[in-house]
């Protein structure tokens, strides 16, 4: 199983909460684009990694429809790289019900007073770490704070799963803020789990770059009603007077499943699928 492979990285960040504590920046950033160069070393590790996990990657690719269009949405937004979206294939097999030993949940496996920091509600009677939409909204914001920071992608993986201060300890120690150059100045742990959102990345990309962000989502505001016009295809749009059909983005799809149901974490679950 995958999660066998993948355990000692994704969990590993949630082993105790970063110190410093995660804390959301006002400022805003511009987050650029990084090009991955990667040597031969590497790409074995990239190889091997990727047949070793084949079965259990191509099951998760044949469930991932759902869970990427969420994320790619809320990254959208958020002008994220659409590939940081691997980085829950390595944390939770894309499944809201992963929860590891010491108690990081969800899809993102965040940490209860990182979820609560990045405005999650954690306490017995809710947890919104396993509701897909909110959680992805917390990681989004976590990713542009850690980028604003280190303002390159691999730095904030490594980052991401064992907390900012671990990376100052090798920026600091390796005199390089360059991933290659200071990654065994890295525990191993946070080293392996940025190899392997790159092999995963390769896997479902056939590349190691992490794109440039995408531009924000403006959605336009409509009081025309939704019309189903393709069923068979299961394409919707907006029908106007003059029949000029817009295709519904994946955000109000999202949204318009989600608000037909009072309980949207029961049916953001329902549709995942995942707890089955």
């Amino acid at each position: 199983m995958i999660v066998f492979l993948f355990i000692g990285s994704c969990f590993y960040h949630v082993n105790a909460e970063p110190a410093p504590a995660y804390r959301v920046h006002a400022t805003k950033s511009k987050v650029a684009k990084t090009k991955v160069h990667i040597n031969k070393q590497g790409m074995k590790f990239v190889k091997n990694y990727i047949q070793k996990s084949k079965a259990d990657l191509v099951s998760i690719k044949r469930r991932s429809t759902i869970p990427f269009n969420i994320i790619d949405s809320i990254f959208k937004q958020n002008g994220l790289p659409l590939q940081l979206k691997y980085l829950a294939v390595i944390e939770s097999e894309l499944k809201t019900s992963a929860k590891s030993k010491v108690g990081a949940v969800g899809p993102w496996q965040l940490m209860p007073t990182t979820a609560r920091l990045l405005g999650l509600k954690v306490n017995k009677h809710v947890d919104e770490r396993t509701n897909y939409y909110k959680s992805t909204q917390a990681a989004a914001r976590y990713l542009k704070d850690l980028h604003a920071e280190f303002k390159d992608w691999l730095l904030v993986l490594a980052a991401y799963n064992g907390g900012p201060g671990p990376v100052y300890t090798a920026i600091r120690e390796s005199g390089s803020r360059n991933f290659w150059a200071l990654q065994y100045h890295l525990p191993t742990e946070s080293r392996l789990h940025v190899n392997r959102f790159l092999a995963t990345n390769y896997y479902f990309e056939g590349s190691l770059r992490i794109g440039g962000a995408t531009k924000p989502t403006i959605v336009a505001k409509s009081n025309k009603p939704a019309v189903l016009i393709n069923e068979n295809k299961k394409e919707l749009a907006l029908a106007n007077s003059s029949d000029v059909k817009t295709p519904e983005s994946t955000d109000e799809k999202f949204n318009r499943i989600m608000n037909a149901s009072t309980a949207s974490l029961q049916k953001s679950n329902q549709l995942m699928g995942t707890d089955k």
